[in-house]
């Protein structure tokens, strides 16, 4: 009796081992969204290449991105000039 005791404790030690090396832990995604929107129209003079919608979900907000060269800009979608700057510009798929 004390033998399968010890047998079946091996057991549940082995079992308890083999399931610790198979957990791992969930890799963190960072966050790269619009937090903030800015409602000031963007100068003509800015070459803008195309523009993307943003979904509010947690902590992004609702924004209309747009894309220069080098930068994006985070813009309110209901800002009165936002339709007239979308004129002419590719929409970026994700």
């Amino acid at each position: 009796m004390q033998l399968c005791l010890k047998l079946a404790l091996m057991m549940m030690v082995l079992v308890c081992v083999t399931a610790q090396q198979n957990y791992r832990r969930p890799t963190r995604v960072g966050v790269s969204c619009c937090k903030e929107v800015s409602k000031g129209k963007i100068p003509a003079a800015i070459k803008l290449i195309g523009y993307k919608h943003q979904n509010a979900l947690s902590p992004c907000v609702d924004a209309i991105i747009f894309y220069t060269e080098k930068d994006k800009i985070c813009s309110d979608p209901k800002a009165r000039w936002i339709k007239e700057r979308l004129n002419g510009l590719d929409k970026i798929e994700d």
